[in-house]
């Protein structure tokens, strides 16, 4: 898949507004009741990020980000203010925040994930997008070092030990992440303004599959 490891602006994506998007299909019986079933078994994420142009310098930068992307071709990270942890908002990320799988003695690569909860129900999200040097981790909640053999790759969101973490370990991670997304449109319809800088109605923003 074509893919740009290059992220989206933080002074303008910080002031975009969006968020994940599920599929359900919803069948109305004739008692009134209903039948649910989901499409999708993950989320997917919408933005749309001409809330954050103010400047005219922003909207220059959108359009040559847009450009050097051509359009919809390729994908990009992006910084989602609203959730860019492996923690609350708040907090630090360390490396007890999120499980990532338990030691057999054999597998050397686990995938980052975040974990969602509400109650007695969660849901566990793949992160292929870690930020570079943000990630760290605990094996039964001690810390390692990457002296202490292991490394994780910025464009999957593996984490590779050198030596198979032993059965019944169990492995967690904390880390700063970014969303894969494109453009969700080939044109970007600017308004021309010449008392202001001009501005555009909408440039949304689709979180890609990796």
């Amino acid at each position: 898949m074509a893919f740009h490891e290059v992220r989206f602006p933080d002074s303008i994506s910080r002031g975009a507004r969006g968020g994940p998007e599920r599929r359900t299909q919803i069948v109305e019986l004739a008692s009134g009741a209903e039948e649910r079933n989901a499409s999708w078994a993950n989320s997917r994420r919408r933005y749309d990020v001409a809330y954050g142009i103010r400047r005219a310098d922003d909207l220059a930068a959108v359009v040559a980000f847009f450009e050097a992307r051509n359009g919809r071709l390729y994908g990009f990270r992006f910084k989602d203010w609203a959730d860019f942890k492996s923690c609350l908002p708040s907090q630090t990320p360390g490396p007890s925040d999120q499980p990532i799988g338990t030691g057999n003695g054999v597998a050397t690569q686990f995938q980052l994930t975040k974990r969602y909860s509400s109650g007695v129900q969660s849901w566990t999200r793949a992160i292929t997008k870690p930020v570079a040097e943000t990630v760290t981790i605990a094996l039964s909640g001690t810390p390692q070092g990457p002296e202490d053999g292991w490394s994780v790759s910025t464009s999957t969101g593996l984490v590779t030990f050198n030596v198979p973490p032993a059965t019944g370990v169990a492995l967690t991670a904390g880390f700063e992440f970014d969303v894969p997304v494109r453009f969700d449109t080939d044109t970007l319809d600017i308004t021309l303004d010449l008392e202001r800088f001009g501005s555009i109605t909408s440039i949304p923003l689709l979180e890609i599959r990796t």
